[in-house]
């Protein structure tokens, strides 16, 4: 890559690109943020890299803004179409041949395959656990990524899936009942994830291994045994001092069995285990989106300043933890002595992706020579990319992608051709920046309801770029409420998982995927698990995402992502795609199924009462740290005082909701402020020990409270419901 100025396409000679100024209405501080970290140890000068950017807005931003309008023309079409046949009854036929008419509907594909090429193994073969993490946040940027690898000791011992019962508390230090609990769960996840030709791990009381040999394990009768299958035995680390790893691997996961007999924990144990490190997240995407608060240009600039530190391997953040000062920083990769003598280094890090914003909102951080704000999508995929080829030259303390290629998860798309339109721009930013052609690979989030009766054709336009698609059942809540909003009254939120639709859409999904040939070459992720303090509730169903076909499935935490891959360990995923091909498809009409409220199960009083509670304390409750504190994600008391994971799109479902009650009368205008009200309250004091916290009530006068009334009450006329537009706007505000 050296020379690489000269490489570039030529879009100007080398003077013009010295002496060129962009007509870009840029922030200082961003200039100077491109100038003095971005570029440094790239190729490209300060001209170049702005005139490249004014030079794809002005392709792709009238583009942009021609594919929201056709959102706004047909939800129009569709909204009309509903009330014209508001007391005619609804024809299923008649209804999708309207969405065929409209191009809402899209010409079926013919059959196909995926041909992404140059995929991390990470994607494109091994299924487990994915962490989504707010890249704003440096610290949990970081601890996301180092999740890699996870004590299951430490995520046993310190969650509920081990009782405190019997004595086994989770008080003061380390309590030597709860640590035996530990123990046995995790030697029972050894019998059955490693198992022995005889015996189990309980009476193992040595580990027997030499390079060049098989390994055998000394039991409490002095038997001598080994495993089922040697070949899940990976080799060894030495650590010094008669403390080693032994490596193992199962389901393309690995874990290593850690023996240090001089550890508090290790000298109480036969065989002097003290821990079993467990590889856990295996993907991260690092998020500039939904869960992140970035309005401006000083919020940009930490959004790529962290990716830039992850990119170059020196993010790094000091803090004080419990007294004690700790430095964060990314883990170094680990390495392994093989049983053939060889050596082998396995990531210490997770594979990063990146989530660029949408194409819905601009950004003021750049303005083009009209004075207008350029596309926020535009601005995030020219910019990601750029800091990326960091990692692609070999700028960075550690490898990220080993194959070279950069990991775009793009949300909220409605159909194809928005999608096309991203794989288009993509394409223009790899010429600017002398890439590969595909370099870019794209995740396709399946959120939006008209990018999910399109899927098929949303990958076929993708084909060559595509390693991910999800189900992502809150934000895909909130479209359906919002396309449909003229169709009646919704069910309530906890009926919606109930509703035809929803287990339609979650087959779809996995069904087009293998489909279009997914396995063994891309991600089908599930959602998030969102209650991160209930990890035995997670523990004992989330095993449904790995059976569902998903090779990979969000959750909230690191400790979450140790627990979550034992279920990869318990369950293979390919032999799930395999089954799964062989079922009857999830059908179209089932997709087309709107969940209404049937005219005989119309709500009581009282229980439209506590769904507008529920729904007003979930906005509340997110809306007033996003606007007064900037925060995008974070866990938020519920009503029942359950810390559940919040973002936009949960906002979004749940003003959605109430939008959709307000304008079919279930319930008046005056009835959601009073609740809001209410609500605010007890927000505040679920809220009261954070520090500069604004109490809502009892003035009810604040920024915070008036954007929650208004994403409820002006739902119905936000585009596609997206709570973007006021949370902005209002953050603004406070800022």
């Amino acid at each position: 890559m050296k020379n690489f100025l000269s490489k570039l396409p030529s879009l100007f000679n080398q003077k013009d690109l010295n002496e060129r100024e962009s007509s870009l209405n840029i922030a200082q501080s961003l200039k100077d943020f491109v100038e003095e970290e971005l570029l440094p140890g790239l190729n490209f000068t300060p001209s170049y890299f702005w005139v490249s950017l004014e030079n794809i807005i002005e392709k792709f931003s009238n583009r942009n803004k021609d594919l929201l309008s056709k959102r706004v023309e047909i939800q129009k079409l569709i909204d009309n179409w509903h009330i014209e046949r508001k007391n005619s009854g609804f024809d299923n036929k008649e209804y999708k041949d309207f969405l065929i008419k409209i191009g809402y509907l899209a010409p079926r594909s013919k059959d196909f395959l995926i041909e992404t090429k140059n995929v991390d193994p990470e994607i494109r073969k091994i299924a487990g656990p994915q962490l989504v993490v707010p890249v704003m946040n440096a610290r949990f940027a970081l601890n996301a990524t180092n999740a890699r690898w996870g004590s299951l000791y430490d995520a046993l011992y310190g969650t509920d899936i081990i009782s405190e019962s019997d004595g086994a508390e989770k008080i003061g230090g380390y309590n030597q009942i709860r640590g035996d609990k530990v123990i046995s769960f995790a030697k029972k996840f050894l019998d059955d994830s490693i198992p022995l030709e005889k015996g189990n791990y309980s009476d193992v009381i040595k580990f027997e291994f030499t390079v060049d040999s098989q390994l055998k394990l000394i039991l409490k009768d002095q038997s001598q045994t080994s495993l089922q299958n040697n070949d899940q035995y990976i080799g060894y680390m030495d650590k010094g001092e008669g403390k080693f790893g032994l490596l193992f691997k199962n389901n393309n996961l690995h874990f290593e069995i850690q023996i240090d007999k001089s550890h508090p924990i290790g000298q109480d144990d036969l065989a002097g285990i003290k821990d079993i490190l467990m590889e856990s997240a295996i993907t991260t995407i690092q998020d500039c989106e939904d869960s992140v608060a970035a309005v401006d240009a000083d919020d940009k600039i930490i959004v790529y300043r962290n990716w830039l530190g992850l990119m170059k391997g020196n993010l790094k953040r000091s803090f004080d933890k419990n007294g004690k000062f700790m430095t964060r920083e990314l883990n170094p990769d680990r390495k392994y002595l093989l049983k053939n003598g060889k050596m082998i280094l396995l990531p210490g890090r997770s594979l990063l992706l990146v989530r660029n914003v949408g194409h819905l909102m601009t950004n003021p951080a750049i303005k083009d020579k009209d004075g207008n704000e350029v596309p926020e999508g535009i601005m995030d995929a020219f910019f990601t990319v750029c800091i990326a080829i960091h990692d692609i030259i070999g700028n960075g303390l550690y490898k990220n992608s080993k194959t070279k290629s950069i990991y775009i998860v793009k949300p909220k798309m409605h159909g194809p051709e928005e999608v096309q339109f991203s794989c288009d721009l993509f394409r223009e930013v790899e010429k600017v920046f002398n890439l590969s052609k595909n370099t870019i690979k794209i995740g396709i989030m399946d959120e939006e309801r008209r990018t999910t009766l399109n899927l098929k054709e949303c990958i076929e336009v993708a084909k060559e770029r595509v390693i991910f698609i999800n189900t992502g059942f809150l934000d895909r809540t909130g479209d359906e409420i919002h396309t449909s909003m003229e169709a009646g009254p919704m069910v309530t939120k906890a009926s919606m998982k109930t509703q035809k639709w929803i287990g339609a859409y979650e087959n779809w999904n996995v069904d087009i995927g293998l489909e279009t040939g997914f396995m063994k070459n891309a991600q089908i992720g599930k959602g998030m698990w969102p209650m991160p303090d209930e990890m035995l509730e997670m523990y004992e169903t989330k095993t449904m995402h790995p059976k569902a076909g998903a090779n990979c499935a969000w959750v909230p935490s690191p400790t979450a992502a140790t627990l979550h891959a034992i279920h990869y360990h318990q369950i293979f995923v390919q032999d799930e795609q395999e089954k799964i091909l062989k079922r009857d498809k999830a059908n179209l009409d089932d997709l087309l199924k709107i969940p209404l409220i049937k005219k005989d199960q119309y709500p009581s009083k009282e229980e439209i009462k506590k769904e507008l509670e529920n729904n007003a304390q979930g906005i509340l409750g997110y809306v007033v740290r996003w606007v007064d504190q900037g925060i995008g994600c974070s866990k938020v008391p519920d009503i029942n005082n359950v810390g559940l994971m919040e973002d936009r799109a949960t906002c979004r479902i749940s003003s959605q909701h109430i939008a959709n009650w307000l304008h079919h009368n279930l319930c008046s205008e005056t009835e959601v402020i009073e609740t809001m009200k209410k609500m605010a309250a007890i927000v505040d004091n679920q809220n009261k020990n954070i520090v500069d916290y604004k109490r809502m009530a009892p003035a009810f006068d604040g920024i915070a409270f008036k954007a929650a009334c208004d994403l409820a009450i002006k739902g119905k006329h936000q585009p596609s419901g997206y709570t973007e537009p006021i949370l902005h706007q209002m953050r603004l505000r406070r800022k």
